[in-house]
């Protein structure tokens, strides 16, 4: 089932706002068509980016994947505990597993995203 309290990108990643700061993850089906996550490459706190940007990458068994980030703004907190075990982001994709949070510059930009309901018909 997918969360309808977050919003959703074509690249499948979430984004979960609280105030102005919103965590930013891949979706369980990304999670899924990566395979076991072994190494997750996450941007410097501090660091800002414009909606779409490359902040990181995500490497698997299968691939490697670029994490984009999908509203704009400074990265405050990357999830340090995914150095230790990447396989969280298999295990708690929507959870243990979120990559980074960021201070939002545009609140707009979140009406750009799939709701849940255009996200799983998006996943057909």
């Amino acid at each position: 089932m997918i969360p309808d309290d977050r919003k959703y990108s074509q690249d499948h990643e979430w984004v979960q706002v609280e105030g102005d700061i919103a965590t930013v993850g891949i979706t369980d089906h990304a999670a899924g068509e990566l395979g076991d996550i072994v190494y997750v490459d996450l941007p410097e706190v501090g660091t800002e980016y414009s909606a779409g940007d490359a902040v990181g990458s995500i490497e698997s068994v299968k691939a490697v994947a670029e994490l984009y980030l999908p509203v704009s703004g400074e990265i405050v907190e990357v999830n340090g505990a995914l150095d230790a075990d990447p396989g969280l982001v298999n295990n708690s994709p929507l959870d243990d597993g979120w990559m980074v949070k960021v201070r939002l510059v545009d609140p707009a930009e979140l009406d750009t995203l799939l709701d849940a309901a255009a996200y799983e018909d998006l996943l057909g």
